[in-house]
């Protein structure tokens, strides 16, 4: 017997535009200060380089101007999509609970890395079309089993992205579990890669060819299918890019809201976002269209190989910290950014000054050295 899906109305804990009013700038006071000492460190100012930027940002994310990111959680949310019968993917929609039940036993690459990089790695199932046990340890807060069709249909009502949004703010709370110092975005849905790729045509007006990539592997044929699925449904629906709410609606996903708002409620919260690749940073354009301000919060952690990922990033002004030809997704990149977050803020808080070390700093007219 299947379980009725988990309703939650969006006023339930939080309104969406209460959300977004409230997100605040960074702290530069906080920044200020870690600037300062930044530059009285025993290096010539500006050395480390990127390093050093991330340290400021964080700062002024958390308003510590030392701060540390003990409490890592890895949220991996979870829905499946109506457009894979359209044959848009080179796996069955089935894959999508398989690799559920693997996140819980700890099997999949982003349980080894959260490992790794001492995380936490949360699944919560959003959407995903089969009725998973209620044993199974993860987060059961199913809106839906999987999405409509988006290529015949909008892919989820008004209601339904908004419940997802919701969800998602409420993930970073602290409830069950401490809130997080850092939350890192990861997802799973066979077939999101579509959706993402037509999220980010809908939003930024590009080609879809130009923003649609391989995915899973699929082959000529059927990648030539998923860029003509695509086409059809923008021009079926003619979605409004100055509407991003109503575009997730017509071609996201439930897992896509939610991150939605997992990235609202943590820049609400005051925490830093590590996005990983490109169906994180579909998310992650709709909630910066949602709310500017959020932007701010986020740290790319990598470049995927999906084509749309790089149009994503250079519309949010972001650069990623490294490229490793990844496209898998369940936030990978991101887990393997917390040690390059880690090391920067060691570095602001365990470095010597130049008057704890009885080193003579730069003079007045001494330059960086190059």
């Amino acid at each position: 017997m299947q379980h009725q899906p988990h309703s939650r109305s969006a006023s339930d804990k939080h309104s969406l535009e209460a959300v977004i009013e409230s997100i605040q700038p960074l702290d530069t006071a906080a920044q200020a200060r870690t600037r300062e000492r930044l530059d009285s460190l025993t290096k010539p100012p500006g050395s480390l380089g990127r390093l050093e930027r991330v340290a400021v940002q964080i700062a002024g994310i958390t308003g510590n101007e030392r701060p540390r990111l003990n409490q890592r959680t890895i949220y991996v949310l979870a829905a499946d999509h109506g457009v894979t019968v359209e044959g848009v993917s080179a796996y069955p929609q089935s894959v999508t609970a398989e690799m559920v039940r693997n996140f819980a036993r700890g099997g999949a690459a982003i349980n080894v890395l959260a490992r790794q990089t001492r995380a936490e790695v949360v699944v919560v199932d959003l959407g995903v079309a089969a009725d998973l046990p209620p044993e199974l340890p993860i987060l059961h807060r199913k809106i839906g089993f999987g999405t409509a069709n988006f290529a015949r249909t909008a892919a989820m009502s008004l209601s339904q992205a908004r419940a997802a949004i919701d969800l998602g703010i409420s993930l970073s709370s602290a409830g069950e579990r401490p809130a997080p110092d850092v939350v890192c975005l990861g997802e799973m849905g066979i077939g999101n890669t579509t959706a993402a790729s037509a999220i980010v045509a809908a939003l930024t007006g590009l080609p879809v060819a130009s923003v649609t990539g391989r995915g899973t592997g699929i082959d000529d044929a059927t990648f030539e299918r998923k860029v003509a699925v695509i086409d059809a449904a923008l021009r079926l629906h003619q979605p409004d890019p100055g509407k991003p709410l109503e575009v997730l609606a017509t071609l996201g996903g439930f897992e896509i809201a939610g991150l939605v708002g997992v990235v609202l409620g943590a820049a609400m919260r005051r925490i830093p976002i590590v996005v990983d690749g490109f169906i994180a940073t579909a998310a992650v354009l709709v909630a910066v269209e949602l709310c500017p301000a959020a932007r701010q919060y986020l740290i790319a952690a990598h470049r995927s190989v999906e084509v749309g990922h790089q149009a994503a990033l250079e519309r949010l002004e972001l650069v990623p910290l490294f490229a490793l030809d990844m496209r898998l997704g369940e936030g990978t990149g991101a887990a393997l950014a917390l040690p390059i977050l880690d090391a920067a803020l060691a570095l602001l808080s365990e470095m010597a000054t130049f008057d704890e070390a009885g080193i003579a700093g730069p003079t007045s007219t001494t330059q960086a050295i190059g």
